[in-house]
């Protein structure tokens, strides 16, 4: 007897439901997030709702698809959707960036494209954090290397922002324009190289290249040094180093750095440098205590 062989399309996990449609991750997720809608949020009735949420139609009209092919794609008949219609109904069930990319991960198997969201303040906790590291300074940085917080140790050893702008508090623009952040530099056109080539990389992962073309502008026409640099489309990832600064009070001293991504902030990173020797802690300790004095 012969057994014709059908090649499975689905995917991996989809089982199949009583009605005879397929329960896939997709459909499930969609149908859990659209239940738990609050009707009156958007305006809508509660009258004559047999289950909790909004309704298949309501959905696929806030997203601008049809009621048909949206209760397609809950049951698993609706095949891949497009970027562009994932997109669409993320906006529709109100999701998180979090649920949105799951929803993407899911659909398409893929993360959505990054969407770059400006932003200039921290939560308070994340603040506590910086805080909570008396002798190591750090700081947190969005995308665009704007400065949005630091701890005490940052301004007495790296720069006091909250003497600068909101407008000049930022590492690129101070690495390149400010003669205080260049002298302090060990190996200045080593560093300014590093920092250029990992800019580029943060700026493309973020989605923010647009945003930064008046900053390019700028320091390309400050700085021969930059634009030759940006020229060159080096691209590098912070990893961790040592770090050696002077310092007009104490000499040089070595900091070890290292960066870290912010759980759920994909647009923030902190920055931390430990002191390298029990003598360099006594040294941020000292810039500290003459800090302090002079406010």
């Amino acid at each position: 007897m012969l057994v014709k062989i059908r090649r499975y399309t689905g995917i991996i996990g989809n089982r199949m439901s009583a009605a005879g449609t397929q329960i896939t991750p997709l459909g499930e997720y969609l149908k859990d997030r659209r239940s738990k809608l609050d009707p009156t949020a958007f305006g809508l009735s509660l009258k004559r709702r047999r289950t909790p949420g909004l309704r298949r139609e309501e959905v696929a009209q806030r997203a601008s698809v049809s009621a048909t092919w949206y209760t397609w794609l809950e049951q698993g008949r609706g095949g891949a959707p497009s970027a562009d219609v994932l997109d669409r109904i993320s906006r529709a069930l109100m999701l998180t960036d979090v649920e949105r990319e799951h929803l993407f991960l899911i659909g398409l198997g893929h993360p959505p494209d990054v969407r770059y969201r400006e932003t200039d303040s921290i939560s308070p906790r994340l603040q506590r954090i910086l805080d909570a590291m008396p002798l190591s300074p750090a700081l947190v940085k969005n995308a665009t290397w704007d400065v949005l917080a630091w701890n005490e140790a940052a301004a007495a050893l790296l720069t006091d922002y909250a003497e600068l702008p909101p407008e000049r508090r930022n590492i690129l623009r101070l690495m390149f324009t400010s003669q205080r952040t260049i002298d302090a530099q060990m190996h200045w056109e080593h560093v300014a190289r590093y920092v250029v080539a990992v800019f580029r990389g943060d700026v493309a992962r973020a989605g923010a290249s647009e945003r930064v073309k008046a900053l390019v502008a700028e320091l390309s026409a400050a700085s021969p040094v930059f634009a030759k640099l940006w020229q060159s489309n080096d691209v590098q990832t912070h990893g961790e180093g040592t770090k050696h600064l002077r310092n007009p009070q104490s000499g040089t001293v070595a900091m070890e750095f290292s960066t870290f991504a912010v759980d759920g902030r994909p647009d923030l990173s902190m920055m931390i440098y430990n002191p390298a020797t029990p003598q360099d802690a006594k040294i941020i300790a000292g810039l500290i205590k003459a800090h302090r004095k002079k406010r």
